[in-house]
C-alpha cells in the first residue's frame, strides 16, 4: 500500500483513507470548492471521477453510521452529484447515437409522388395505437331506432374511441392516489397498467393488420382478449406474492411505511 493513502494514529496502526496525499477523494476538511475543482487542468473526465468518488465515500460512511441493519435509502443533492452524473451519462448516449448516424446511415427511400397514393398509409410507428383506434367500426353499433344506420359514421366513433383513452389516461391519476411504491403493494393498479401496455401493443397490431398474416377476425378479437388476460393474471401474481414480498423481502421498509 502507498503511504501517500495511509494516516498514522496515535497507536502506531496504519489507518487506510480516501484523501490526504495523492488520495482520489480529500477528506472532509479538505474537501476543494467547485472553483477550485473548475481551475484544474486535469480535464473534465477527472473531475467527473472524483465526483463519483465522492459520493460512494459518503454513501459509505452514511451506511457505517446509520443504526439500521437493513439498508436505508440515502439521497444526495441535485448539485453537484446528480448533475455531474447525469450530465456524463447523457454525453455518453450522445456520443454513441452520433456514432450510430456516423457508421451506419439510416436508408433514405425515393422521393415522394405526389400523383400517386401509397397503397398502404400508416403514421409513425408510435402513433399505431392512435391509428388503430380508427379501426373500430365493427363495434360502432346499428340502432334499431334509426331504421338500423349508425349514430355516428365509423371515422367519427374512431375519433371519440381516442378521445375516451386520453381521457382515461389523464384520469388515472387522480384516482390512484396511494402512496404505492412498487407494484406489489396495489395489485389493483398494477394490473391495470398491464392492461394498458398490452393493449397498446395489441391495437397498434390492429392498425398494420394488413402487414400481418394472420387473421384479421382473429386479431380483432385477440386485440380485446389479451389485455384482460394479462391483467388478470399480473393481478393473480401480485395477489399471490403479496403476503411473502410484504415481510420476507421487505421487513424493514414496511415497519417504517406499513401498506394500507
Amino acid at each position: 500500500m502507498n503511504e501517500n493513502d495511509n494516516t498514522e494514529t496515535d497507536g502506531g496502526e496504519d489507518v487506510a483513507t480516501d484523501g490526504g496525499g495523492t488520495g482520489i477523494v480529500a477528506p472532509d476538511d479538505e474537501t476543494p470548492t467547485w472553483r477550485e475543482r473548475k481551475e484544474r487542468k486535469q480535464g473534465l473526465s477527472r473531475l467527473t471521477y472524483e465526483y463519483f468518488e465522492r459520493a460512494r465515500r459518503e454513501d459509505q460512511d452514511l451506511r457505517m453510521e446509520s443504526d439500521y441493519v437493513e439498508r436505508d435509502v440515502l439521497a444526495f443533492p441535485a448539485w453537484p452529484h446528480e448533475m455531474v452524473r447525469n450530465l456524463a451519462l447523457t454525453s455518453f448516449f450522445t456520443g454513441m447515437m452520433i456514432f450510430l448516424a456516423a457508421a451506419l446511415p439510416p436508408h433514405i427511400g425515393a422521393p415522394a409522388n405526389p400523383s400517386s397514393t401509397p397503397a398502404i398509409i400508416l403514421p409513425d410507428w408510435y402513433l399505431y395505437w392512435s391509428f388503430g383506434l380508427l379501426k373500430l367500426g365493427p363495434l360502432n353499433p346499428d340502432l334499431a331506432l334509426l331504421g338500423g344506420s349508425k349514430l355516428m359514421a365509423d371515422r367519427t366513433y374512431g375519433v371519440v374511441a381516442n378521445l375516451v383513452v386520453v381521457g382515461f389516461i389523464a384520469i388515472v391519476p387522480f384516482l390512484n392516489k396511494g402512496s404505492a411504491r412498487r407494484p406489489v403493494e396495489q395489485p389493483f393498479w398494477a394490473a391495470v397498467g398491464v392492461f394498458g401496455v398490452i393493449f397498446a401493443l395489441t391495437i397498434s397490431a390492429l392498425s398494420v393488420k394488413n402487414l400481418l398474416p394472420m387473421d384479421s377476425h382473429l386479431l380483432f378479437d385477440l386485440t380485446f382478449l389479451l389485455p384482460f388476460v394479462g391483467g388478470f393474471i399480473a393481478y393473480a401474481l401480485l395477489k399471490s406474492m403479496r403476503e411473502g414480498y410484504m415481510f420476507e423481502l421487505n421487513r424493514r421498509y414496511y415497519r417504517l411505511r406499513p401498506p394500507k
